[in-house]
């Protein structure tokens, strides 16, 4: 994002938040995994976690869900930044799966999506996985517009009793390179370390789903979204085109409308151009839970498509 989100006054009041439940004091704060600056929000929770946090400094909402992969990859990195800030910003996620009115009230329609709220005010900031310095970026110039609007306060966040502190297990060395070379945007190094490790442990879910994120974030790198989504309308039959909305729908959480494209693709093909189209489909397919209903619907349907 090259210019700073804008808070315009407005936007609060296009978000109906009347359809949600009062709070109540004792659930305003949840920690997640031990991180003081990082909270989970539920329908209940979000005027006083949120709304009225928001006074105090700024908040980021994390709209996310289990099965999106794009989830998975930008969630680590705001909750790092969250706990390098310090409880100078906190970030509040929101499951879309658990709280399905938040995300009707805030009109969400791809994950993960991320707001802000500054005293009381809305912003929309980005959507879909971005690498951490763009969202650092990001980060800064929200904190610098809260500061300009007075609030500069600090999260007070509750001490996590030493009996619930949880020993963070010891991440691999290859998945921990991976990791750092996504951060500094080095795919081709990333894909090695993945593949290295899965070498090891052909097993690993989580490193299948990271070779298969870092696939799809080298390639939509350089894709502008609007120009493939004119274009993909425009051409209906063309495979290339069709593969990268499919993967611009993948990063924007879009998962039933990818798998719908390209098994509809299978079915207009043959040959090597079926092939090509049938594996870029398993790809997508490995940056889902392999349990999550819509890859075995989508499975099912790819199946009754070839045969």
């Amino acid at each position: 994002m090259k210019q700073p989100p804008r808070l315009p006054a407005s936007f609060a009041s296009a978000v109906d938040l009347s359809s949600l439940n009062k709070p109540t004091a004792a659930t305003n704060k949840v920690q997640t995994g031990g991180n003081p600056y990082v909270i989970d929000v539920t329908e209940e929770t979000f005027e006083v976690a949120v709304i009225q946090e928001s006074s105090n400094v700024p908040v980021v909402i994390d709209f996310w869900a289990e099965w999106c992969g794009p989830c998975k990859q930008l969630s680590p990195v705001l909750e790092k930044l969250a706990l390098e800030g310090k409880g100078k910003w906190l970030l509040a996620k929101v499951d879309t799966e658990a709280a399905p009115a938040l995300a009707q009230a805030f009109r969400i329609q791809s994950i993960p999506t991320v707001i802000a709220v500054v005293n009381g005010q809305l912003a929309p900031l980005f959507q879909g996985a971005h690498p951490e310095a763009q969202v650092r970026e990001v980060i800064s110039q929200l904190l610098s517009i809260a500061a300009q609007q007075g609030v500069t306060g600090t999260y007070a966040a509750e001490a996590t009793p030493d009996s619930e502190i949880i020993e963070e297990e010891e991440i691999d060395p290859d998945e921990s390179a991976a990791l750092l070379a996504i951060d500094s945007g080095d795919f081709d190094q990333a894909r090695a370390a993945y593949q290295r490790l899965l070498a090891r442990k052909p097993q690993d879910i989580d490193a299948t789903i990271g070779l298969a994120q870092v696939e799809l974030l080298a390639r939509v790198k350089n894709l502008d979204p609007a120009a493939v989504t004119k274009q993909s309308q425009e051409n209906p039959t063309d495979l290339t085109l069709q593969q990268s909305m499919a993967d611009i729908e993948m990063v924007s959480g879009k998962v039933e409308a990818a798998f719908a494209r390209l098994i509809e693709l299978v079915k207009q093909t043959s040959g090597d151009d079926r092939n090509k189209v049938k594996e870029h489909l398993l790809g997508l397919f490995n940056l889902v839970d392999p349990a999550d209903s819509r890859v075995i619907a989508s499975r099912r349907a790819l199946a009754n498509a070839l045969f």
